[in-house]
């Protein structure tokens, strides 16, 4: 079992994905809490029901599923509302995250979150990564990767923690402007190295 917890986040679109998936190839388990969230969404399950029935048919796709861009327009749009799904899914994503940790048979484990200290997981790792990029380029790549309009992007922004106050909050950073995957990979195996050597001294 895996005590010892990394927390790893970042600014949506400052690449946290394309850094746990090089953490993984080191045969560190990752608990990504954007996929928990997902898996707690889908077909069938009771929370999807619950968010039809408070926000209508609308937010459904045809073929059933949750059309999170037409969410995320509905709740950016509106506090209340947000504040509604964030109440409904938080305490759910959070009890399958730390199950999930304990679960893990790596020497430890990484929980992924982009609201990892707006949502009070901090307190349940015992070290914080923080993947950092310029805004604009967060801007640029979010718009190019999903679609959306700079607007929207702005908006999420808006909703996390400033990119500073998530650097000063973090015990380490990789700075993924502009670098190539193979920097990139070698920052990484170094910080795994540290990781391996901090969590060895965890008592289990």
């Amino acid at each position: 079992m895996s005590n010892w917890i990394l927390g790893l986040t970042g600014g949506i679109g400052s690449g946290k994905t394309t850094v746990a998936n090089l953490f993984a190839a080191e045969d560190v388990t990752v608990v990504d809490a954007d996929a928990i969230a997902r898996e707690l969404v889908a077909p069938g399950q009771p929370a999807l029901q619950q968010i039809t029935a408070h926000f209508g048919p609308g937010v459904l796709n045809a073929t059933g599923e949750l059309d999170r861009a037409a969410l995320r327009r509905l709740i950016f749009a509106d506090e209340q509302q947000k504040q509604w799904l964030n109440q409904l899914l938080h305490p759910l994503i959070r009890e399958t995250l730390l199950q999930r940790c304990r679960e893990a048979s790596s020497a430890y484990v990484i929980l992924m979150a982009p609201l990892l200290f707006e949502n009070g997981l901090d307190r349940t790792v015992q070290r914080t990564l923080c993947i950092d990029v310029r805004e604009q380029t967060q801007i640029a790549r979010t718009c190019q990767r999903d679609g959306n309009s700079p607007e929207l992007v702005q908006a999420i922004m808006a909703s996390q923690l400033s990119r500073a106050e998530r650097v000063q909050r973090s015990d380490d950073r990789i700075d993924n402007e502009g670098i190539d995957l193979d920097t990139l990979r070698e920052r990484v195996r170094q910080l795994h190295i540290t990781y391996l050597a901090l969590s060895a001294q965890h008592p289990q």
